[in-house]
């Protein structure tokens, strides 16, 4: 059923590889959340502003879309070392299950450029007061599409039983695997859960000082509201997800402590990133930073914890399939290793420090409206 194993042997330990899947692939769920959600709502506020003539609400929707590229650049390079990650534990699932939908994998890159673009031109747009809510609807509508391609492989590389019967009826790699009961909630889910990354970078973005009046408190408050509804809504949608399971995986998460311990911290931090946001949309603008903190540091121990459980369901249906991923050949080169990881923990640091850097940058007064 599956490809034979690469007789060359893993560089490095499967735990050391899975861990760092684990850490970088949460680090691009935050970015692609972030963008996803930031991108919906400003697009939404942009319009109704507009409609209103509401100059607090065009300025805010402005204050977004315009770090959005910046954004853009994060959910890029964060998306690579996981996908290369996954390619090195489950390529011989991965590899077979973007064959089966070879045309929409490569399109990946195509949308991607013309979405990216997109968000350069309704920055520019913004900046200079002109409309542009349909522009950035465009580019959402591009962004959803790569989601759901990549929901649509990683749901497939896990369901080998119907690789063959794909390849028989279509082997030009034209299919989507949007049929598997499990596509679209793990879609929605994840989409839901960007409004809830959104609402935190709202919150955040709402504590600049630089905003035209009454902008910050609005983004704010409502990214408040966002993320504690957001949030209760992902909990709902997550025993949807775990109901669509095939027979047995849910059982066999409860049995794995590691896993077990994952699914408790998503549900614990959910319900704190849902009271992080309700004090965010109530409390006065003086009150806000360390709910703010908190909310940020939660949301991503939120995503991690999340990160987690969903490897924990790839390797236990791989595993009633016959993949053991921890079956390889191990000849662990430990000085390579440790300049990688010295190189991967200062690059880290490098990033981290860029952020602050725009955090920080003084500007004059922003007004999109």
């Amino acid at each position: 059923m599956f490809p034979a194993v690469d007789p060359i042997p893993l560089p490095a330990p499967v735990w050391l590889f899975k861990v760092l899947h684990i850490v970088t692939l949460a680090l691009h769920f935050a970015a692609m959340q972030l963008l996803v959600g930031g991108l919906l709502l400003a697009t939404l506020w942009a319009a109704l502003g507009r409609m209103r003539r509401d100059p607090v609400q065009l300025s805010a929707s402005g204050a977004v879309v315009t770090r959005l590229p910046v954004v853009m650049t994060y959910v890029i390079n964060f998306g690579v070392p996981p996908l290369l990650f996954a390619q090195v534990l489950y390529g011989r699932a991965i590899y077979t299950s973007s064959v089966l939908m070879g045309v929409y994998w490569i399109s990946v890159i195509f949308i991607l450029i013309a979405a990216y673009w997109l968000l350069y031109v309704v920055a520019k747009r913004a900046e200079m007061g002109k409309a542009w809510a349909w522009i950035g609807l465009v580019s959402a509508l591009l962004i959803l599409k790569v989601a759901a391609i990549y929901v649509s492989n990683m749901t497939l590389m896990i369901r080998p039983d119907v690789w063959q019967e794909m390849y028989r009826s279509n082997p030009g790699g034209t299919q989507m695997h949007s049929g598997d009961p499990t596509v679209w909630p793990r879609f929605f889910f994840m989409m839901v859960g960007a409004l809830a990354v959104a609402g935190v970078g709202l919150m955040t973005l709402g504590l600049k000082k630089s905003l035209a009046s009454g902008v910050g408190d609005y983004l704010a408050r409502n990214g408040g509201l966002v993320l504690a509804g957001a949030a209760l809504a992902q909990a709902g949608l997550a025993f949807w997800v775990m109901g669509r399971q095939p027979e047995g995986v849910a059982t066999d998460l409860a049995a794995n402590s590691i896993w077990r311990v994952g699914e408790f911290a998503w549900l614990g931090t959910a319900a704190l990133m849902v009271a992080c946001g309700v004090f965010a949309a109530v409390a006065p603008a003086g009150r806000r930073l360390i709910p703010v903190v908190v909310a940020g540091l939660v949301a991503f121990l939120n995503i991690a914890s999340m990160t987690l459980v969903r490897d924990g369901i790839r390797d236990v249906t791989l595993l009633q399939h016959g993949f053991d991923v921890w079956d390889r050949t191990v000849v662990t080169n430990w000085s390579v290793v440790s300049i990688f990881l010295f190189l991967f923990v200062v690059m880290l640091g490098v990033i981290g420090w860029l952020i602050s850097v725009v955090a920080r940058a003084k500007q004059e007064v922003e007004s999109y409206a």
